[in-house]
């Protein structure tokens, strides 16, 4: 399948429409920090299922007993990798988790600002 410049012009123009050119770098960053993370946690959890008991079909009491509740977030029993790639995803995680603190910031910021200006 050949693209010719009109049709990637139309495309664009699309992405444009849709999202809008404001919006667009905070998503292809949100999109590139997701990536980042994704494939921090895959090789993670490569790396743990080879020698791991639990990926050849083992069930141990602890894994019984650390299953959430719904609703229930459960810290990993496993201590944080040493291993460099479990430090970039420790450090992406709390990259992410500082975005969002931020972001929820903002969306406060901009919620009280409509409250305290009034209707236009």
């Amino acid at each position: 399948m050949n693209l010719g410049p009109l049709e990637i012009a139309l495309i664009v123009l699309a992405i444009l429409l849709l999202f809008g050119y404001k919006k667009l770098p905070d998503a292809s960053r949100s999109l590139g920090r997701s990536l980042r993370i994704f494939k921090g946690e895959m090789k993670g959890m490569k790396d743990d299922d080879a020698g791991s008991s639990a990926a050849q079909g083992v069930r141990t009491k602890d894994a019984a007993q650390t299953a959430p509740v719904r609703g229930e977030i459960v810290a990993p029993a496993t201590p944080p990798r040493t291993t460099a790639s479990g430090d970039l995803t420790a450090k992406l995680h709390e990259e992410a988790r500082v975005a969002e603190a931020r972001a929820a910031e903002l969306r406060a910021q901009a919620e009280q600002s409509r409250v305290t200006d009034g209707p236009r």
